[in-house]
């Protein structure tokens, strides 16, 4: 068994034969307590309390550390809650050896860190206190995480339906002719995408084989980086000036739209002007606005739930999904008068920065309910806190 849970949770309903465990496994028994101890599992809290073993044992990967409790000593719900605490695990990632993204938790470490223990009598007190009050603020967590995915849905609402409805809601309609975009007002036209941009500057992908970074060369915009926040030079990878030369007409200009088509597709941003003569990968596709088109209405456009259902329905790709170039050109854009274009933009604006606004502050909520979750867990293990009245 591999799979540790974010709730800390051991996946039970995948067993295998013992002939199939023998090497290359980690034996771990009911009452037992494992840590993952490579990054990021490590760095992401992950660990369990074994239970519910089918025969009471059990085998995990070699990235587990094994941790069996003494019956006269500790328990395993306080050696489980001890392991999650910020007290262990800040010395724990000091202690990390390893390199970039594949560090790893000596096993020694563990075996050696000490710190004072309660009576086991008490460890039981503490370890109910922490069952019972790290539930309620991860409910309240849940919560708020409900409250984030209401946000978003808000927000794609919004964007959809002013980009295929317009702003006025008594225009008349007329059917649009393809089915995810149903009525648009009568007024508007529905036109490829293509259409929208610049004749010299087509919609194209960029470096097929970007190969490692380097320190000094172009800069590249990969399909993760298509995010507000990782749009930034100082951010991006880069590749050397040999391997980029050949993709020269998928460089970026300002105001260009750069939209994710491989993996997670879909996401897209207005280039800003730091990212001038930058190029992007095959993950990415440059959209030039022409003269006329705004980049702010566009990008809206590009954002809505029914273009993307255009580009989704032909994505290719079974284990990594990708829209093709062809069909990202020939996407069906509902377009109003220039006049209605930037209403819209301005409007979906406004609307945004009151979304994100909202959303800023259920993140920061979110934030400090799992700061006062670890300081709880800390203040507890450590006896800073006496959990025996609350009990």
């Amino acid at each position: 068994m591999d799979a540790i849970g974010d709730d800390g949770s051991i996946r039970l309903d995948e067993t295998r034969l013992l002939s199939q465990v023998e090497n290359g496994y980690t034996y771990f028994r009911d009452d037992d307590v494992v840590i993952a101890k490579i990054t990021p599992c490590f760095e992401n809290g992950k660990g369990a309390v074994i239970r519910g073993l089918l025969g009471g044992v059990g085998f995990g990967t070699t990235e587990l550390i094994v941790v069996r409790p003494r019956p006269a000593k500790t328990t395993s719900e306080y050696l489980g809650w001890l392991f999650a605490s910020p007290t262990f695990r800040n010395v724990a990632e000091g202690a990390m050896y390893g390199a970039g993204g594949q560090k790893r938790v000596p096993d020694d470490f563990v075996r050696d860190f000490s710190m004072a223990f309660p009576p086991i009598e008490e460890q039981s007190v503490i370890a109910a206190f922490l069952n019972r009050e790290t539930g309620k603020i991860d409910a309240l967590i849940d919560e708020q995480g409900k409250l984030l995915t209401l946000l978003a849905e808000k927000r794609q609402a919004t964007i959809s339906h002013a980009v295929t409805r317009g702003l006025n809601p008594n225009a008349p309609m007329k059917e649009s002719g393809v089915p995810w975009l149903g009525q648009v007002p009568a007024h508007w036209d529905v036109v490829p995408l293509m259409y929208l941009t610049e004749p010299n500057r087509p919609i194209m992908y960029g470096i097929v084989l970007p190969g490692p970074d380097v320190e000094e060369g172009i800069p590249i915009v990969k399909g993760g980086d298509v995010r507000l926040h990782k749009l930034k030079v100082d951010l991006l990878n880069r590749t050397t000036v040999e391997i980029e030369a050949p993709f020269a007409r998928a460089r970026l200009r300002p105001m260009d739209i750069v939209y994710s088509i491989r993996g997670t597709i879909g996401d897209a941003e207005v280039v800003p002007d730091e990212l001038l003569d930058a190029n992007i990968t095959q993950d990415v596709a440059r959209i030039s606005p022409r003269s006329g088109i705004q980049t702010g209405w566009l990008l809206y456009a590009m954002k809505s739930k029914p273009v993307f259902v255009q580009l989704e329905q032909r994505s290719l790709g079974a284990a990594v999904r990708g829209i093709n170039i062809f069909e990202l050109k020939r996407a069906k854009i509902p377009v109003p008068p220039s006049v209605e274009r930037d209403a819209i933009a301005t409007f979906l604006k406004e609307e945004a920065e009151k979304l994100d606004g909202l959303r800023y502050g259920v993140e920061h909520a979110i934030a400090l309910l799992k700061e006062r979750r670890s300081a709880l867990i800390a203040a507890a293990v450590t006896g800073k806190i006496d959990v025996r009245r609350a009990a």
